[in-house]
């Protein structure tokens, strides 16, 4: 399962509510940020048990970091080489370091996740890979992926998710002033042409970080342009709000965007992913998922298909002769399939993971993707369908219009998340300031 989904569970994590209000106590220490000098010997000893890094009076083991490493890789379809994993290595501790920050401060504050939080996050993961109950453990397990390395990081997700909001609610109000006026300018710009639009931002807290996060920049591009994926990628390394759901800012015109952000993303054509670029604090990678002519409503972009998938999985890089084999699967299944509740049993029977159905907007699907679930009457399953992670058979179910208008509530949370997300900004990077972190490797 190289596409494996982590992105249900931190989405969750965001929609966390928040608990009552409490101001954060404020830091006098600078930050002290030690590295060590290029002639230190590295520590005797196995080196799982050495120390990569202290966090105030906290250690982030050598262990901690390799656990991370590969969670990263293997959701975000990133081969699994040395070179690789000596690349990731200090942008994945540095995620860490925050994540550390974060946890500290939740405990300082008395904002916990709770265990029901935690199950139903991982609950979500296997639902969303198909998994039945428990069997994420030995997923993980098999992958030699220590458990505890995506409990931190749910963990991690939602406690700065009730923090970020119990800040916001000190200074964050939206006012009905601004509902209206977000409601008209919808109105008087419905007819212009949006993009679906996902965002990767990587900060710049001061100036010699640059060269280091733009560095970081073009080496995700590379690692997209060679397959990885881009809600993965976000996920793991973004910096912004949006990171929980893999980046997604949702169909926005140019005008909704800061002036740097909105002119490149008025070039891209749907699918396209911009250069690194330079703006608001830091770098942002653009990807224009989808574009459309507008949002005046009861048009095909708001149709909503019912549909069944199914996918026999392939190795990355896959052989031939697996890929043969997958070939050969599904079209068997597309044979047998009459309609979609047999697609459904047979998938889950011949292959699990990778067999589900549920409901897609229009506007969600790739413009590939759409061009053929378009053409595919009510019960009629698809020719095999050959992607990178696999060879899969799609059956439409049915299909009906979910167009409504945008409601004030919609608006009034779009307007938040934004708040949010500044707050969320300027709040890690007062921890950052005044920590102590001494980076051992």
């Amino acid at each position: 399962m190289a596409m494996f989904r982590w992105l249900g569970a931190l989405a969750l994590a965001v929609a966390v509510l928040s608990s009552p209000s409490h101001s954060a106590q404020s830091r006098s220490r600078e930050a002290v940020i030690r590295s060590p000098p290029a002639s230190t010997q590295p520590p005797a000893g196995p080196p799982e048990m050495r120390i990569a890094a202290v966090v105030n009076d906290e250690v982030i083991s050598v262990f901690d970091l390799v656990s991370r490493i590969r969670m990263v890789m293997l959701s975000s379809n990133i081969p699994d080489t040395p070179e690789t994993r000596k690349r990731l290595a200090p942008q994945v501790l540095r995620g860490l370091i925050d994540e550390k920050l974060e946890l500290q401060e939740a405990k300082k504050e008395g904002v916990t996740a709770t265990d029901s939080e935690i199950d139903n996050a991982l609950a979500q993961i296997e639902k969303q890979n198909n998994m039945k109950a428990g069997a994420l453990n030995e997923f993980l397990k098999a992958r030699a992926i220590d458990r505890s390395a995506l409990v931190n990081q749910l963990t991690a997700s939602i406690v700065w998710a009730k923090l970020v909001r119990r800040m916001a609610a000190q200074t964050t109000e939206i006012s009905d002033e601004e509902i209206d006026a977000a409601l008209q300018r919808a109105k008087e710009h419905a007819k212009e042409p949006e993009s679906r639009v996902a965002e990767i931002f990587l900060a710049v807290d001061n100036p010699s970080q640059d060269a280091e996060e733009r560095a970081l920049a073009e080496r995700l591009t590379q690692q997209m342009h060679q397959g990885a994926r881009f809600s993965a990628i976000a996920q793991q390394f973004s910096q912004s709000a949006t990171a929980a759901v893999g980046g997604d800012m949702g169909w926005l015109r140019p005008d909704q965007l800061p002036p740097e952000l909105g002119k490149v993303v008025a070039g891209l054509k749907p699918g396209e992913l911009s250069p690194p670029i330079r703006a608001g604090g830091g770098y942002y990678l653009m990807l224009v998922v989808d574009r459309r002519n507008g949002t005046s409503g009861g048009g095909e972009q708001d149709d909503v298909y019912d549909i069944v998938q199914v996918v026999f999985p392939l190795p990355v890089p896959a052989s031939e002769a697996g890929r043969r084999l997958a070939l050969s699967e599904a079209e068997g299944v597309r044979t047998a399939a009459k309609d979609c509740p047999s697609l459904l049993k047979i998938g889950k029977a011949k292959a699990p993971q990778l067999s589900s159905e549920g409901k897609l907007r229009v506007a969600n699907i790739s413009p590939q993707m759409r061009a053929l679930v378009s053409k595919l009457a009510i019960g009629q399953a698809s020719e095999p369908i050959v992607q990178k992670n696999g060879v899969g058979i799609i059956m439409v179910c049915g299909k009906s219009n979910g167009s409504a208008p945008v409601t004030r509530e919609e608006v009034g949370e779009t307007l938040l998340r934004q708040r949010l997300d500044i707050v969320a900004r300027r709040y890690l990077r007062d921890l950052r300031r005044t920590a102590y972190v001494d980076v051992r490797v």
